[in-house]
């Protein structure tokens, strides 16, 4: 017979382990219950919603019960409804939100006359910034248009803080960005367009977050110029580019300068250098099949020429 014995290192690992997985749970379940309390406290009129309804609030519930009990099943048709995985169904009961936040995905259940639902997407929105003529810091109007994507991330909310979410994030989008654009100058928001959009979209973020909204991208689509702006950059860019040009050219004039000197010092060393570049030149132009020659003459015998004259 084999006696099986317990390891006490083992035991006290798996009651260790346990201990851990414990307070594990513990502690998402209260960074849960933390966040429920914090999202509880920003919805405008979230204590109200714990008061008692009163003997006409009851009275009400009472009575729509039982006209469901009594028309069953032809009330069910009225009192269940459905939101679809990617929304949520916000409940208010005689004018108060229920508490347990937003209802969904799945069915749910409604007391008709005294309850009234409304439903909100979760899915990412976008709309485009309509072209904003804004005067930057040096002074130059320009006409900017963007792109921005948000989604609803608290959906009781987005229902209960602001009467329309969407169309709030739209109006403060235009705005942030009139005011971040008006602080910089042309060539910074030609040059740090990605720098610009990733301030806006924090900026976003923060200033919509009471309202249940997360700002997850904004884009600039496109910077438009004043006509004659552009007449003037681009007569500004093409003279540089003359001027470019033209240091260019007399860098290489100062160079081949310089090379021929070398040349004429090296030829001046050597005299039969000149009568060899001369049969080198003479090859070259019997090579072409021209009908015509030049022979030069020396300087050397041009002076002797003159001096026999005097």
């Amino acid at each position: 017979m084999s006696n099986n014995r317990v390891n006490p290192d083992s035991s006290s690992q798996l009651e260790l382990m346990a201990q851990n997985r414990s307070s594990t749970e513990n502690n998402g379940r209260g960074q849960w219950e933390a966040q429920q309390d914090h999202d509880e406290q920003g919805i405008i009129g979230a204590n109200t919603t714990q008061q008692s309804t009163g003997c006409c609030g009851i009275l009400l519930m009472f009575i729509s019960m039982l006209v469901v009990i009594c028309t069953l099943p032809f009330s069910l048709f009225v009192c269940i409804k459905v939101v679809q995985e990617y929304e949520r169904a916000v409940i208010f009961r005689l004018g108060r939100l229920l508490s347990g936040g937003a209802k969904g995905p799945g069915l749910f259940f409604i007391l008709p006359c005294i309850e009234d639902y409304r439903k909100v997407d979760l899915r990412t929105i976008s709309f485009d910034i309509p072209p904003q003529e804004i005067l930057t810091r040096d002074s130059l109007t320009i006409s900017v248009d963007a792109v921005v994507f948000y989604r609803v991330k608290n959906a009781t909310v987005s229902i209960a803080n602001v009467e329309d979410a969407g169309r709030s994030t739209k109006l403060l989008a235009q705005t942030t960005l009139r005011n971040v654009l008006g602080t910089k100058n042309l060539a910074e928001i030609l040059a740090e367009r990605e720098g610009i959009s990733h301030y806006m979209q924090s900026t976003l973020d923060n200033d919509t977050d009471p309202w249940g909204i997360q700002v997850e991208r904004v884009e600039i689509k496109d910077v438009r110029l004043p006509v004659q702006l552009q007449r003037a950059m681009a007569a500004e860019a093409e003279a540089s580019r003359e001027a470019r040009a033209k240091v260019i050219a007399a860098e290489g004039e100062q160079n081949a300068a310089r090379a021929l000197k070398e040349a004429a010092d090296t030829i001046g060393e050597s005299p039969c250098a000149l009568q060899l570049r001369y049969l080198q030149t003479l090859n070259t132009i019997a090579a072409e099949k021209n009908s015509t020659i030049i022979f030069p003459l020396p300087i050397d015998l041009l002076n002797a020429v003159g001096a026999m004259k005097k």
